[in-house]
């Protein structure tokens, strides 16, 4: 419902290609008064890899396109048809992808949820060199987010997934930490009061080895709300969350 109302205003452009694959699709919610230039909130959708869809991201746009920032659902081949190593891949060349075709947006926020965080955080640890191009990644934030994806082989996430411990050991940001470059990104790791204490444990863990870095990261923890909530109520505009990613993400 928050998406469809989001859809019904505002300039929005759906199911823009950024590859070939079904999945690699955009939708834009651009500012209601856009200046020449303005700053971008990727949202990455979460649903352990194998279900929902950018189709139901627009939902915390609403507060953020009012504020003169662009807001971008990220749409990804979602498992048995993508596999792990495809899904980081596509992140990150949707970030290329929006480089190159929009120069009118001055520096990228990423926003993930659950398995949606872990693909951000996988975007921080890329080498940029392949792509030909630098996304000016200003800011992150991964809320109730997996790190390690060892500890899920042996469970019923995998099923779909069908990851080796050699695919999850190269996709799990926590060994892909490396000491913070002048210009990285300020990170906020969240986690909500009622996440199962996997993900506690995961985000605290993360959080504390992104500081050890060099990192600049904090750690949010948001009281009275689960999995689900945590990221639902970025619909409303008094919603800690929502105010954190609103001083987070600059007009410009």
């Amino acid at each position: 419902a928050g998406t469809e109302r989001a859809r019904a205003s505002g300039q929005i452009l759906l199911h823009v290609p950024y590859g070939d694959g079904d999945g690699e699709k955009l939708d834009i919610y651009f500012p209601t008064e856009p200046s020449e230039t303005f700053p971008a909130l990727v949202y990455i959708h979460g649903g352990y890899w194998q279900c929902m869809s950018k189709d139901y991201s627009g939902f915390a746009a609403p507060p953020l396109v009012s504020q003169g920032v662009a807001v971008v659902a990220l749409g990804y081949d979602i498992a048995p048809k993508g596999p792990m190593d495809t899904m980081v891949l596509q992140v990150r060349r949707s970030l290329a992808f929006l480089v190159e075709q929009y120069p009118r947006i001055r520096g990228i926020f990423l926003c993930g949820h659950s398995a949606g965080a872990h693909l951000a955080a996988m975007a921080l640890s890329t080498d940029w060199t392949e792509f030909q191009v630098v996304p000016d990644i200003k800011g992150a934030v991964l809320v109730s987010g997996l790190y390690d994806l060892e500890p899920i082989l042996h469970t019923y996430v995998n099923d779909a997934l069908n990851m080796s411990r050699e695919v999850a050991q190269r996709n799990s940001p926590m060994r892909l930490v490396t000491p913070a470059a002048p210009a990285a990104c300020e990170v906020l790791v969240a986690v909500a009061q009622h996440d199962s204490p996997e993900f506690r444990r995961q985000s605290q863990e993360y959080s504390q080895a992104l500081r050890a870095a060099g990192w600049s990261v904090s750690l949010l923890d948001l009281a009275g709300v689960d999995h689900f909530d945590v990221i639902e109520r970025l619909s409303e505009d008094s919603y800690v969350l929502t105010q954190v990613g609103r001083r987070a993400v600059p007009r410009r």
